[in-house]
């Protein structure tokens, strides 16, 4: 993960619900595929958009922005890791 995602990102002190409300809708799709096709895991999804950017077999074309789903992912990772949570469970529940 970078700087940014690692620590430097204020949102990562946001309290749950106003971190959740500030999803861009495509950062919410990426939390549910996660869940509907990479078993739940970051890691996958990640390893996913490399493959795509580097025109290696991939699973599912997620976007166009690789560089910029890879920088959410590594966001949305690093705040479910700090504040212990699984952000898939918390948006299921709204």
């Amino acid at each position: 993960m970078g700087a940014k995602a690692s620590g430097d990102d204020p949102s990562l002190e946001l309290p749950l619900g106003a971190f959740v409300k500030n999803l861009e809708p495509y950062e919410r799709v990426l939390v549910d595929l996660k869940d509907l096709l990479y078993e739940g895991s970051w890691e996958r999804v990640a390893a996913d958009l490399r493959a795509a950017r580097e025109n290696k077999p991939y699973i599912y074309r997620l976007s166009n922005a690789v560089e910029r789903d890879l920088r959410a992912i590594e966001r949305m990772q690093a705040y479910e890791t700090r504040h212990h949570i699984n952000l898939s469970l918390v948006l299921k529940q709204k």
